[in-house]
């Protein structure tokens, strides 16, 4: 009986020691998706931001000078375009943490 109590108070230590473990597992692969989204989220937010200050000021500046409108727009569609680019890297990037 003594040694039946033994082994089954060794399983118990065990199993405690597995799941903490698994716990602190579990803890850091949420960290890293916290991470990961939160990361994402700026990327995103930051493009959005840039993309709508990109656009107003080129319209402002077409609405100075209406003879530069196509030079503004063409300027102003590759400027966004490499935000859109940067942004697009952040999402991936972002992912892959996440997953």
């Amino acid at each position: 009986m003594n040694r039946f109590l033994s082994v089954l108070f060794a399983t118990l230590v065990v199993m405690m020691i597995a799941t903490e473990a698994s716990a602190q597992e579990a803890a850091a692969a949420v960290r890293e998706s916290l991470g990961g989204g939160i990361a994402t989220g700026l990327a995103v937010i930051g493009a959005g931001i840039g993309i709508g200050w990109i656009g107003s000021r080129s319209n402002e500046s077409i609405a100075r000078q209406p003879e530069m409108a196509g030079r503004i727009s063409t300027n102003m569609i590759l400027t966004a375009a490499l935000i859109e680019g940067v942004a697009l890297f952040a999402v991936v990037v972002g992912g892959f943490i996440i997953g």
